[in-house]
């Protein structure tokens, strides 16, 4: 759970960064392409090709491509299709995603999960929902597919962990993800980028690189190797804690709008969906012991 609430903590600073620096300012699809490279280029120097089998190596590619290149690709084109508020509201969904693929791969239907997951949806909505323009119906979609690949990559992440020896150290294999996910996004950047909307100022290029080398590189590592060390429950639930993160970082250092009460009000049920997870997971532990 450290290395949720860590990353959680990380990304909430980033998702400011990206908006006030990088929006509207830079190329969406360049800007993912240098994360994803430098990420690469953070885990290429202790990559051990030998640790994996063929097969294993394939798996840990196209988890990157699903989670980081077309969640991106996703991300980024449901901004043409939506206003910002409607787009991080649709996000708020992700739990439920968690929860479901993390039954279907591990061959199990665990309803509590739904339970808590549909709690931290709410909480989010609490706090993100503005209202809805008529014609969303296709961005809405959009959005799903991005939250979809995400899920899958986090649950892909922990079923591909059970089968690995637990001696293994991961970030000796960690590379083949950001590799697989720059098959993606290179033709990506170079069927769909605007190469005239390069960084233009060293605080751009600053802030790249920090999303690149640490947000991107540590966090989806850390982030991932969390997702093997909690429960679905968990996982799900925090996939939602960025979103009152976020905004409490953005209110405090760029003094954004904020409705204080519902962020108050979101934070507390998400929370709650949380210790409310762990006294269940506690109470079966016990049982089961």
């Amino acid at each position: 759970m450290g290395y949720l609430i860590g990353v959680t903590a990380l990304w909430a600073f980033s998702f400011s960064l990206i908006g006030v620096y990088l929006a509207g300012q830079v190329d969406s699809y360049f800007a993912v392409l240098m994360r994803v490279s430098l990420a690469a280029l953070v885990f290429l120097p202790f990559l051990r090709p030998s640790l994996l089998v063929g097969r294993q190596r394939l798996v840990l590619m196209g988890l990157g491509a699903v989670q980081l290149g077309i969640m991106y690709i996703f991300f980024y084109q449901s901004f043409l299709l939506l206003t910002v508020p409607e787009v991080l509201l649709f996000t708020i969904f992700t739990p439920l995603y968690v929860t479901l693929l993390d039954d279907a791969l591990f061959g199990r239907f665990t309803p509590f999960y739904l339970l808590t997951a549909a709690l931290a949806v709410l909480g989010a909505a609490v706090i993100r929902y503005d209202g809805l323009d008529s014609g969303f119906w296709l961005g809405f979609l959009v959005v799903q597919g991005a939250n979809f690949c995400f899920a899958l990559g986090q649950v892909g992440y922990r079923r591909l962990s059970v089968a690995l020896p637990a001696e293994l150290p991961r970030h000796s294999v960690f590379a083949w993800f950001y590799l697989g996910a720059l098959i993606v996004v290179l033709p990506a950047f170079g069927l769909l980028g605007n190469a005239a909307s390069l960084p233009s100022t060293g605080v751009q290029w600053g802030v790249l690189a920090w999303l690149g080398l640490v947000a991107s590189g540590l966090g989806y590592f850390l982030w991932n190797l969390g997702a093997t060390r909690v429960d679905a429950g968990a996982l799900a639930i925090m996939n939602n804690a960025l979103i009152p993160a976020g905004l409490a970082v953005n209110l405090v250092i760029w003094n954004r709008d904020a409705d204080l009460m519902r962020l108050a009000l979101g934070g507390a049920i998400i929370l709650g969906s949380l210790i409310l997870n762990e006294w269940w997971l506690r109470r079966r532990v016990a049982a089961a012991a």
